[in-house]
């Protein structure tokens, strides 16, 4: 079974993303951070961002106390392979390989990543990865 596509809209991936980077969090916390990013939303808003990213199984809730405290239920990474997967395929028609250069021709890199990619590159030389 293949792993399931996860569709998510720009501003709700946006509030999963301060639960990623958060931890578990009330909607005035949410809504906080999305004010410090600098990003002007109401808490209606944001508490129906976090109610419909409950119902698609993306976030858990927990009543405590007098608020409801909601967490990721996926990573970042799960959510990035399946969206990194279908772009591969739209893209490229499910080959990485041009996307991956069209990336290394296009963006800088830090010090850190570019002896990352290294590593992987004689990784991928030795046949130590599929």
């Amino acid at each position: 079974m293949g792993e399931r596509q996860y569709e998510l809209g720009t501003a709700e991936l946006e509030v999963l993303k301060a639960l990623w980077e958060e931890g578990r969090c009330t909607v005035r916390q949410v809504l906080g951070h999305l004010h410090e990013r600098g990003r002007r939303v109401a808490y209606t808003t944001v508490l129906t961002f976090l109610t419909r990213l409950e119902q698609k199984g993306f976030v858990a809730s927990d009543k405590r106390g007098l608020a409801y405290v909601y967490r990721a239920t996926v990573t970042r990474e799960r959510v990035t392979r399946s969206r990194v997967r279908e772009l591969v395929q739209q893209l490229y028609d499910g080959a990485a390989a041009p996307m991956v250069l069209q990336l290394i021709r296009s963006q800088k890199f830090s010090t850190d990543e570019i002896a990352e990619l290294q590593k992987l590159i004689a990784e991928l030389d030795a046949g130590k990865r599929d």
